[in-house]
C-alpha cells in the first residue's frame, strides 16, 4: 500500500479509501466485518463514513456496524484513520440537521457513541450550510478538538469559494480549518477542476473524491452487462446515465482491453495521477470487489494514455481551473 499526507497535515493515509455507504443497506454485518478486516491487511487505513448512511433516519446504522467492529479489539481503531461526517437529518425537528454549533456538538456525541470510540480523526461536513455563520461553525468544530473529540476537520460537496469563506473565518480565529474536501470526481465528472481543486491546493486541503467510477458505469458496465454479472447500471438513474454515454463507454472499456487493465483500475490509476487528489473512495460491497480495487495501485497511465482519456471524457470547457477553462 501507498501511503501520503492529508492535506497539509502530518497524517498518513493510504491512497485509497474505503467507503462504507454499503455497510448495512447492501452488505450484512459479517460481510462488513470481514470488508474491514480485509481493508486493514491490504493496508488500507483510511475509513470513510456518514452518520446518515443506513438511511434510517437517526439510526447511524453504518456507524454502529463499524462501532461493533472496533469493539472486537486487535488494534483496530488504532490503526484505522476514522472519517465520518455530519449535517443530514437526524431527526424529525428542526434542529436535528444542519451546521448549526447545538446539532455539530450533538451529532459528534451520537457518532462517538455509535462508533465507541473516543475519537473521530477527520469529521466533515457533509454539505455546506448557507444559513450559519462560519464563527458559530468554527466555535463548535473548536470545542471538539479541545475536547479532544475531534482531530481534523473537513468539507464534502463544498463550491470553491466556500473552501475560501471558510479558511478565511478559520484564519481570524487562529485555527487550521478544513484539511480536505470530499467531492464528485471522475472521469465523467470533472466540474471540480474548475475552482474546487484549486482552491483545495491553494489552501491545503486534500481532494478525496467519492463516486469514483460513476456508480459502476467506468467499471466495465457493458462487458459485465453481457456476461450478466451487472449489479448496478441497469435500472434507474445509472440507466438513464449509460443510455446518454453509451458510444463512450464502449470506446472507454475497449481503450482499456487494449491496455491490458480493468476499467475500474484505470478509472482510480487516473483519480491518482490527478493533482490535489489524496485518495479515491473505494466502496465495496463485496470481498471480492476490495481485492480488486487494489489493482489500481499497480497500473501507470502514460501521457498517451492520458490523452486519449481527455478526448473520450473532455474537461470542462477548455481544461484546468478557471477562468482560462472558459475565457482567455
Amino acid at each position: 500500500m501507498e501511503y501520503t499526507n492529508l492535506g497539509r497535515t502530518g497524517l498518513s493515509v493510504s491512497r485509497l479509501c474505503l467507503g462504507t455507504m454499503n455497510f448495512g443497506p447492501q452488505t450484512d454485518e459479517p460481510d462488513s466485518f470481514a470488508i474491514m478486516d480485509r481493508a486493514l491487511e491490504h493496508g488500507i487505513n483510511f475509513f470513510d463514513t456518514a452518520n446518515v448512511y443506513g438511511w434510517k433516519t437517526g439510526e447511524g446504522v453504518t456507524e454502529q456496524i463499524i462501532g461493533r467492529w472496533f469493539a472486537q479489539g486487535g488494534d483496530r481503531r488504532d490503526k484505522v484513520v476514522l472519517a465520518t461526517k455530519v449535517y443530514g437529518k437526524m431527526g424529525e425537528w428542526p434542529n436535528d440537521q444542519g451546521l448549526s454549533a447545538r446539532h455539530i456538538i450533538r451529532a459528534c456525541e451520537d457518532s462517538l457513541r455509535r462508533l465507541q470510540t473516543d475519537t473521530i480523526d477527520l469529521y466533515q461536513m457533509h454539505h455546506v450550510s448557507r444559513t450559519t455563520p462560519w464563527e458559530e461553525i468554527w466555535q463548535a468544530m473548536e470545542t471538539l478538538v479541545a475536547q479532544g473529540k475531534v482531530l481534523y476537520v473537513g468539507s464534502s460537496n463544498f463550491a470553491g469559494w466556500h473552501i475560501a469563506q471558510a479558511q478565511a473565518a478559520a484564519g481570524r480565529r487562529n485555527f487550521l480549518g478544513l484539511v480536505s474536501e470530499q467531492s464528485i470526481y471522475n472521469l465523467l465528472t470533472r466540474h471540480v477542476e474548475l475552482e474546487v481543486i484549486p482552491a483545495a491546493q491553494h489552501y491545503g486541503l486534500g481532494i478525496i473524491p467519492w463516486s469514483p467510477l460513476h456508480g459502476g458505469l467506468l467499471s466495465g458496465i457493458i462487458r459485465k452487462m453481457a456476461e450478466g454479472s451487472a449489479a448496478r447500471g441497469t435500472s434507474g438513474r445509472a440507466a438513464d446515465a449509460l443510455a446518454e454515454h453509451r458510444p463512450t463507454i464502449e470506446a472507454y472499456e475497449k481503450l482499456c482491453a487494449d491496455l491490458g487493465h480493468d476499467p475500474a483500475d484505470v478509472s482510480l490509476a487516473w483519480l491518482l495521477s490527478r493533482p490535489g487528489v489524496t485518495a479515491p473512495i473505494v466502496g465495496p460491497r463485496t470481498m471480492d470487489q476490495l481485492d480488486r480495487n487494489l489493482g489500481a495501485l499497480d497500473v501507470t497511465l502514460d501521457e498517451a494514455t492520458l490523452t486519449k482519456l481527455d478526448e473520450l471524457f473532455p474537461p470542462v470547457g477548455n481544461g484546468g481551473p478557471g477562468p482560462e477553462a472558459w475565457a482567455w
